[in-house]
């Protein structure tokens, strides 16, 4: 049985990590026998035209793929394209959008076959063996499907409680080279299960409100498995890393101990950290932690049932400059009731405590209480487009605010470090930046490159030339400035860099120049279309 596994466009400037969900889910595709192929458009352009190359090369008996909110539209379209080329596909699609909108799904999607709804690694180790025989789908827990006309839910999956059990992500399958060449992290996990009760969350409702913990010993195999790649930063995933304080220095000790050298990073709340546990922390080479304080308004944090208090936040902030860990702080924008002057607390809260903070706008995502429960709140829903719901622009109202009274005060906080940068890149022209402040420069410069090398194909397009010159790579260079409005030299000093790091690598054959992107240390030759 072979299986393509999509994973759909998402955008590169929300710094995406290698997909752990779908490596995972390709993991247990692998453990149960099955050929396993990821199709990856996140870090390659998507065509229809390359997709039904890539279907007939690889021959796959079903395609499946995995969507947030905000990219479950670009999935359903891959998944329809994907089917109108070959009608005999199984199409089955997972992850935290389609388990809360199993109907709308369905009906609205007719190609669309089946939905796994929640944990997917044990629902597909028992469903692939009986793929072809409908009748056995009912008696499989977790999933949804449609028969005579309506939508069959089967009885609920429970949590998985071993998760050790589970086959660790196939991130051989991924085209690892090209993330690396983005510079983000690589996530893992060390838990599941989230036990707090924000208003605005899916996450409680598809890994349940009891956090089950990995092995500390797996868990830094898995991570001596992602260094191996030549990866030196990783990103903890867990939607509460420092729930147990055992735990977490259990963790860092096991590090210490093997004598890893890597940094990273992690999602902590301020009524679970202090000094000790940042400590411990910081030894094992964590740098930075975010914290979502969300609201600077402490009757806000009541109604979304934050669990905190704004005198923890400033303590978990004291506390990780005493340690000398940095501190990120993600607050949101159009809460219930939000007004100017909950807006405004946030902002007075954000520059009291003086560190990297960011702003989102509240998308009210399927399975999320407030939209489940949207008549209890002082909130209207304006859209139901998925694609807007990035957490970037506003898409509810309050009875104080209009979006666009929510748009324009983010956008106002924004302006002051749009402006700052301004003048760093206008100094930076003129020659009188300071070497720190070229390098940013620099590195945004190079950073878009890469982002529109992947998005757009341009090594594939571009990569090939017929020359016998040791010239062939500022050949290449010079068309990709030519699409990119770049200094040649700038982007033949990117290639170059690329391939001194074997993320792409040249070959000469039959007096043609060719540079490919590696996959994990195998050369991609994948279809352009």
């Amino acid at each position: 049985m072979k299986i393509a596994l999509i994973a759909p466009p998402y955008p590169l400037e929300e710094a995406p990590s290698p997909p752990l969900g779908l490596a995972y889910v390709a993991g247990a595709c692998e453990a149960a026998g099955a050929t396993v192929r990821i199709l990856d458009y996140i870090v390659r352009q998507y065509t229809r035209t390359k997709i039904e190359e890539e279907l007939t090369a690889f021959g796959p008996d079903i395609i499946g793929t995995t969507a947030v909110t905000m990219n479950f539209d670009a999935a359903v379209g891959i998944i329809e394209d994907a089917k109108r080329h070959n009608p005999a596909l199984i199409a089955i699609m997972g992850g935290p959008h389609v388990s809360f909108a199993v109907k709308e799904t369905l009906e609205g999607h007719p190609l669309v076959d089946l939905i796994i709804l929640g944990e997917g690694e044990r629902t597909l180790s028992e469903l692939l063996p009986v793929i072809h025989d409908r009748q056995a789908w009912h008696a499989i827990p977790g999933l949804a499907f449609r028969e005579g006309g309506r939508t069959v839910k089967t009885a609920p999956r429970p949590l998985i409680e071993d998760l050790d059990s589970l086959p660790l992500p196939a991130r051989h399958l991924l085209p690892m080279s090209r993330y690396q060449a983005l510079g983000f992290p690589v996530s893992i996990i060390t838990s599941r299960g989230c036990p707090n009760r924000c208003i605005f969350c899916q996450g409680r409702r598809m890994v349940g409100h009891k956090v089950r913990f990995r092995s500390t010993t797996l868990v830094v195999d898995e991570i001596e498995q992602i260094l191996a790649y030549g990866i030196d930063r990783i990103n903890i995933a867990d939607d509460l890393f420092t729930a147990n304080k055992k735990r977490v220095r259990a963790f860092c000790e096991e590090i210490r101990r093997r004598g890893l050298s890597f940094t990273w990073s992690a999602f902590s709340r301020v009524n679970t950290i202090d000094a000790e546990v940042l400590t411990l922390m910081r030894d094992a080479g964590c740098d930075s932690v975010s914290f979502g304080i969300e609201s600077g308004n402490a009757d806000m944090l009541k109604t979304v049932r934050k669990g905190i208090t704004l005198d923890q936040a400033r303590q978990a902030i004291a506390c990780c400059k005493e340690v000398g860990v940095i501190a990120h702080a993600s607050f949101m924008v159009g809460l219930p009731g939000e007004s100017h002057q909950t807006m405004q607390d946030s902002e007075n809260l954000a520059q009291e405590l003086d560190i990297p903070y960011g702003y989102h706008l509240l998308a009210p995502f399927p399975g999320t209480t407030v939209r489940e429960r949207i008549a209890d709140y002082d909130l209207e829903i304006l859209s139901n487009d998925w694609r807007l719901y990035d957490a970037n622009r506003a898409i509810v109202r309050t009875s104080h605010l209009e979006p666009a009274e929510m748009d324009a005060f983010v956008a106002g906080v924004e302006e002051h470090y749009k402006a700052e940068w301004e003048e760093v890149k206008q100094r930076c022209r003129e020659g009188k930046c300071t070497p720190r402040e070229k390098l940013r420069v620099e590195g945004e410069v190079r950073m878009r490159l890469i982002y529109r090398l992947l998005s757009e194909d341009l090594l594939e397009r571009y990569g090939a030339v017929a020359t016998i010159s040791p010239d062939a790579l500022r050949d290449i260079a010079s068309d990709i400035a030519g699409i990119t409005a770049l200094d040649s030299e700038f982007v033949h000093f990117t290639l170059q860099s690329l391939i001194n790091v074997g993320y792409v690598k040249g070959d000469l054959r039959d007096g043609t120049a060719r540079y490919f992107w590696t996959h994990n240390n195998r050369t991609e030759v994948l279809p352009v279309a």
